[in-house]
């Protein structure tokens, strides 16, 4: 679902920018009087949980892979602004720092999965939580639901993306410019891997994370919201940094399983690399991918031309001066992890200076 450079027109990427941009604009309006409590810390863990969550592919049918977002879980904490926030952070990291997602397609993806995920994810938690006590099974069940819906909106209008290239942008000879399946290709091979396995996964981790707080910290399924109205500055009392430990023990723990997520062998549909068009073994499986529909006999021109727009440190999660695979996805997650571990700190340093006046502005 990481939709990468050369997937999407200058056209396109610039209006899912600007839509991207006023959702990142309006998140940071609405949780500015947090800046000094516990939100940015616990931004800092749920982006770091969906990075890590983000490195577990699952096999899906076709022969591609798929992954969850922890979208989720990350809604039910945060709110949609927090999560936003949580999520576009998490695939800054994946784009600059591994090329998981492309530098021009950064605000679609962040506009897919952090923002119609979100509050797609929101509405539907909301929905069927109701007035529910945060530790019923009502609220588990309203977390799986609301993970498997909101991870199916994102797909889905990720494959709208796709499948609108080929109509809107070509050239005279009616070849495409960019992604090259129209939306009666696109669409089935993007739902039918997250209607499936992909979105039973998000479910999973959802409502399992759901189950966890409501034994380790009920408190964080109240939402952001009820932070705020804490006296003092939230986050600094020694319960509040048990509970964001035991947080970053479980995102810690997920970190050192990430080799697993290496195991499922293929590629997302749609993120294939330039030279996958043009090597035989790729193109059968990209052509079997797509309900058997053959890719262009040739990589397409704007797709060939953004793709080595940017070149990331570590591409596919594999430093280069790593040889084992396994653990040169691991050493990638540490790096990751460590840059929110990093973030946190500060945040957590700067909110305790932060005059408590900031928490009334």
């Amino acid at each position: 679902m990481h939709i990468p450079d050369g997937y999407l027109s200058p056209s396109t990427c610039a209006t899912l920018y600007l839509l991207a941009g006023s959702g990142w604009y309006a998140a940071l309006k609405r949780i500015k009087q947090l800046l000094a409590t516990r939100a940015i810390p616990l931004i800092s863990v749920f982006a770091a949980f969906s990075f890590v969550v983000m490195m577990f592919n699952v096999p899906l049918p076709g022969g591609t892979t798929g992954h969850a977002l922890g979208v989720g879980v990350a809604v039910i904490v945060l709110g949609p602004w927090g999560s936003i926030l949580a999520l576009s952070i998490a695939l800054a990291i994946q784009a600059l720092f591994f090329g998981d997602g492309g530098i021009t397609t950064l605000g679609a993806n962040c506009f897919n999965m952090a923002i119609v995920g979100s509050f797609t994810a929101y509405a539907v938690y909301r929905m069927i939580a109701a007035n529910s006590q945060p530790n019923s099974r009502q609220r588990v069940l309203a977390a799986a639901v609301a993970g498997y819906v909101s991870i199916n909106a994102a797909a889905l209008l990720t494959a709208i993306e796709f499948g609108i290239q080929p109509a809107l942008f070509h050239d005279a000879s009616g070849m495409p410019l960019y992604a090259p399946y129209p939306l009666h290709v696109a669409i089935p091979a993007m739902m039918i891997g997250h209607l499936t396995l992909a979105g039973l996964a998000e479910a999973v981790i959802s409502a399992g994370m759901v189950s966890y707080l409501q034994r380790a910290d009920l408190g964080l399924l109240r939402g952001v919201s009820s932070l705020a109205q804490a006296p003092g500055p939230i986050g600094a009392g020694a319960a509040a940094e048990r509970s964001q430990g035991r947080l970053w023990w479980a995102v810690a723990l997920l970190m050192l399983c990430t080799p697993l997520g290496i195991l499922a062998a293929g590629t997302a549909w749609g993120e294939w690399s330039s030279v996958d068009w043009v090597n035989p073994h790729a193109r059968e499986q990209i052509g079997a991918a797509s309900a058997n529909h053959a890719p262009p006999v040739s990589v397409p021109v704007g797709m060939q031309k953004l793709s080595a727009l940017w070149t990331a440190p570590f591409p596919g999660y594999a430093p280069s001066f790593i040889k084992s695979p396994r653990f040169g996805y691991l050493l990638s997650a540490m790096f990751g992890v460590g840059l929110l571990v990093l973030a946190s700190l500060v945040a957590r340093v700067v909110g305790r200076k932060w005059p408590r006046r900031a928490l009334r502005s």
